[in-house]
Parts: structure tokens; C-alpha cells; sequence
């Protein structure tokens, strides 16, 4: 190796490093920015970090942080959907017309309704991967589509799993008899090590990042480029509909309404850990980091007594300061 290769080759090796480091700075701002916000509301009130409120933290992250677990793929290849939260009310009342309409076995109905959400990520995947819809107009029409599927095949009607034994018990009750942390919380620590492990170990991890950085090239590379955006939306389908059953499963009922304004909660939360929107960047670490700022400040500020509308102010205030680092990390 000559002495210019050798410096060329140092000086790749630097840049790379130093783009390595930016590219980690948001996620370590986002993990310091947890800190100060978890040492300030334990200052603030003393209740805060008591055993029931920390429970009580981690059950509220569950549902947003499958959904951000899932839609963290999405977002690294360079997509966006909206309408996880629908879909995950649709999940629930599909899981209630197989346990409570048809009284199919437990497991069978659970099942069923993970894999529905599946099912809606795969269409959402075959709309942009085939059809060339863009990913937020696609999947804002399977937003409006999942509201209107909930209130018809529910008849506009919560369904009730009072009948259905256990069903109740996948999310609320505890692993070890006695302890305070329920079912719920362990498998979202479980399911993202899944997701990281997916992101990190296998080619659906690789082609998501591939396809967020540069799709023409990924494309020109030999990679079936439409196939894998399929294969992405139905990975964080599946997150969707998990989320689904398990909120049904905590509140023992399927509600047909709500569910707008879960995904961009979600959204959130990947965003703050560090994930950029543009695609290409972000890991499951910097999201986890994400749902907890997004739990434990909403919980801050509801244990201190503070109105709904600041703190909805709150909450896009450091969502508006998330997107400005991302941006200004990728202009230098």
C-alpha cells in the first residue's frame, strides 16, 4: 500500500468515525434528556418514583411502544404509516369477533388478531411497493379504511370479553404470583429485543437500512426493492396487531373508536430516539429511549397536576426540538 492510499484509506477511516459519532449524538442528547426529566419529576414530587407510579409508566408505554417498535422499520426505510393506531383498534375487534362471536379457542382468536395486523401492514406494503402510492397517502387511506372496518364489523359497539377466560390475564396479569409488573410490560421488553435483533442480525434489518439511505442504488444492487417494502410493512403490521390485542386484553373490551393520534404519538417517540425521517438512520436502543421520555413526561406532568392542553404543548415541544436535531445532524 503506497503512503497516499494509506492516508486515504486513515482519512475514510476518520470520517467514518466521525460520522459514526453524530450519528449516535441524538440518541445519547435523548438518553441524557431522559435523565434530567426523570431526576426533575422525582424533585418535583415525591410520589414519582414510587414502585405503583413506575409500574404505572411502563404499563402506559406499551401500547405506543410496540407501535413505535414496528413502525421504527418503516420509518428506516424511508416510509412513514398512519394508520397504525387504527389499525391497532381494528386488531382488537377482530380478535373480539374470533373469541366472542365465534368462540374460537384463546389462542386461536390471539393469534387471529396478531396476525390481522399483519395483514393490514402487508396491504399497506403491497399499495406502495407495486402501486406507487406514496407511503402518506396510502397509508392515510388505510387510516380512514381501519375507522370505518372497526364501527361496521362492530357494530359501532365495544365487545366485551367478560366470557372469554384468561384472555384478560395476557395483559394484565404477572409473570411471578405477588409481583407488580404485568404480562404486558415484560413482552415489550421481549419484543424489542426481537426488533433490535431483526434490525441488527437479519436482511429485512439490512435492506430497511439499504432502502432509507438510497433505494435506486439498493435497487440497482439486485435487491428486490418492492418485495422487502412489502416484507417491512408487515413486520410493523405485526407490532400492530400485538399492540391491538393486548390493549384489548387490558381494558377486557374491544373499542371500535379511537386510535387517531396513536400513530403520530408513536411516530414521536422514534423520532426523539434518534431515528431520522429522511431513512437510513436508527435504532431500537435510541426508540425505547423514545417511549420513555414520551411516557415519563406525560406522567410528570399529570402527577403534577398540570392541565391536558400544556401538556399536549409539552409533548410537541420536545417532538419539534427531536425533528430540529435530526435535521441539523444531517446538514453537518
Amino acid at each position: 500500500m503506497t503512503a497516499t492510499t494509506a492516508e486515504k484509506s486513515g482519512g475514510e477511516g476518520a470520517f467514518g468515525l466521525v460520522r459514526w459519532v453524530r450519528g449516535q449524538m441524538q440518541q445519547f442528547l435523548a438518553f441524557v434528556s431522559l435523565i434530567v426529566i426523570v431526576v426533575f419529576f422525582s424533585l418535583a414530587n415525591p410520589n414519582f418514583l414510587t414502585p405503583s407510579n413506575v409500574t404505572g409508566i411502563l404499563v402506559a408505554s406499551v401500547t405506543i411502544g410496540l407501535l413505535a417498535l414496528g413502525t421504527t422499520a418503516v420509518i428506516i426505510s424511508g416510509g412513514i404509516d398512519l394508520s397504525i393506531g387504527t389499525a391497532m383498534i381494528l386488531s382488537g375487534v377482530m380478535t373480539g369477533v374470533f373469541l366472542v362471536n365465534w368462540n374460537l379457542p384463546l389462542w386461536v382468536g390471539v393469534l387471529g388478531g396478531v396476525l390481522f395486523g399483519a395483514f393490514v401492514g402487508l396491504v399497506n406494503g403491497l399499495v406502495v411497493a407495486y402501486l406507487g402510492i406514496p407511503p402518506f397517502i396510502a397509508t392515510l387511506a388505510m387510516m380512514l379504511v381501519t375507522i370505518g372496518a372497526s364501527l361496521v364489523i362492530s357494530g359501532t359497539q365495544p365487545i366485551r370479553f367478560t366470557k372469554v377466560d384468561g384472555f384478560s390475564d395476557i395483559s394484565n396479569a404477572s409473570l411471578i404470583p405477588g409481583a407488580r409488573l404485568p404480562i404486558s410490560v415484560v413482552l415489550l421488553a421481549v419484543m424489542a429485543l426481537i426488533a433490535g435483533f431483526v434490525l441488527a442480525k437479519t436482511r429485512l434489518g439490512r435492506y430497511s437500512y439499504a432502502i432509507g439511505s438510497n433505494e435506486e442504488a439498493t435497487r440497482l444492487s439486485g435487491v428486490d426493492v418492492r418485495r422487502w417494502k412489502v416484507a417491512i410493512y408487515t413486520f410493523s403490521g405485526f407490532f400492530v396487531g400485538l399492540a391491538g390485542v393486548l390493549a384489548a386484553a387490558r381494558l377486557n373490551s374491544a373499542q371500535p373508536t379511537g386510535g387517531q393520534g396513536l400513530e403520530l404519538e408513536a411516530i414521536a417517540a422514534v423520532v426523539i430516539g434518534g431515528t431520522s425521517l429522511a431513512g437510513g438512520r436508527g435504532t431500537i436502543t435510541g426508540t425505547v429511549i423514545g417511549i420513555l421520555i414520551m411516557s415519563v413526561l406525560t406522567n410528570g406532568l399529570r402527577i403534577m397536576s398540570i392541565p391536558q392542553e400544556w401538556q399536549s404543548i409539552a409533548v410537541g415541544a420536545v417532538i419539534l426540538v427531536a425533528v430540529y436535531i435530526d435535521i441539523v445532524r444531517k446538514r453537518t
